[in-house]
């Protein structure tokens, strides 16, 4: 069951890439209902292999590469409930081989399983909160990165191409600050959960994580209270929130990176 799960979801996510490239290339909008049928189907097939690859019989699994299938299931799922009522071709198109990718590799384990008794419920709520914000955070991510194309083919007079495709640029606008939003909401919420559950929290191994993690809140902070205060918009606001995703980032999978991959190979 988990390998037939396993192959089903990437031929799925690869079958949803495939749909949503053969529409850029003829530059028209998909049959959404084909689209959005393929990706919940393969988000379905994932679940299920995810419930295999975190549930071990040593244990649950918190390793890089399960982390990331995690993240990536989450992020389209995210993506197929916005994509109900949203034109998000592209996005689609750049998160269902992600998808695939980060399935495939979710098979090898770099480091060990957590025993079940060594989770408690407090840790439990920390992780999953985490997880949902850097989701949340991640497509907050990609559409400031839709926003600064979109301003660069108006500021070059070049409304054409790929931005036919694209939701009107307020509207995109809305939907990123919605995101970031949430998303700080959840990162708050994380960090606090962190603080009251998670023990020694300034340890060695922790403390660029917390550090990083503190750092991007802040920096969400502030682009929150840009906004709403002082109307930023546009490039700047995707600046900020990708230098706040970047710190994110290094905080959830930098640390990870090093300790079960750099500092065991050296």
């Amino acid at each position: 069951m988990a390998a037939f799960a396993h192959w089903t979801a990437i031929a799925l996510y690869l079958a949803t890439t495939i749909v949503a490239a053969l529409a850029f290339a003829r530059k028209r909008q998909p049959d959404n209902r084909l689209l959005l049928g393929l990706l919940a189907t393969a988000l379905l097939a994932h679940g299920i292999s995810l419930a295999y690859t975190l549930l071990s019989p040593a244990g649950y699994r918190f390793d890089l590469l399960a982390m990331l299938s995690l993240v990536a299931w989450v992020v389209n799922l995210l993506l197929l409930i916005l994509a109900a009522g949203r034109p998000l071709t592209l996005l689609i198109l750049i998160l269902a081989p992600l998808g695939a990718l980060a399935e495939l590799a979710a098979v090898h384990s770099w480091g060990g399983a957590t025993p079940r008794q060594q989770l408690s419920a407090g840790i439990a709520t920390h992780a999953l909160l985490s997880i949902a914000a850097y989701s949340l955070l991640t497509l907050a991510t990609l559409q400031a990165i839709y926003l600064y194309y979109l301003n660069q083919q108006l500021h070059n007079h070049r409304p054409g191409g790929i931005s036919r495709l694209l939701p009107p640029l307020q509207s995109m606008e809305s939907l990123l600050f919605g995101l970031i939003a949430f998303g700080q909401l959840l990162l708050t919420a994380s960090l606090l959960t962190g603080f009251l559950f998670v023990d020694n929290l300034f340890d060695q191994h922790l403390v660029h994580k917390t550090a990083l993690s503190i750092l991007a809140w802040v920096l969400y902070t502030v682009l929150l209270w840009g906004h709403w205060r002082l109307g930023w918009r546009g490039n700047t606001a995707v600046r900020w929130t990708l230098a706040a995703f970047a710190a994110l980032m290094l905080a959830y999978f930098g640390s990870k990176l090093v300790l079960e991959v750099i500092l065991q190979r050296s």
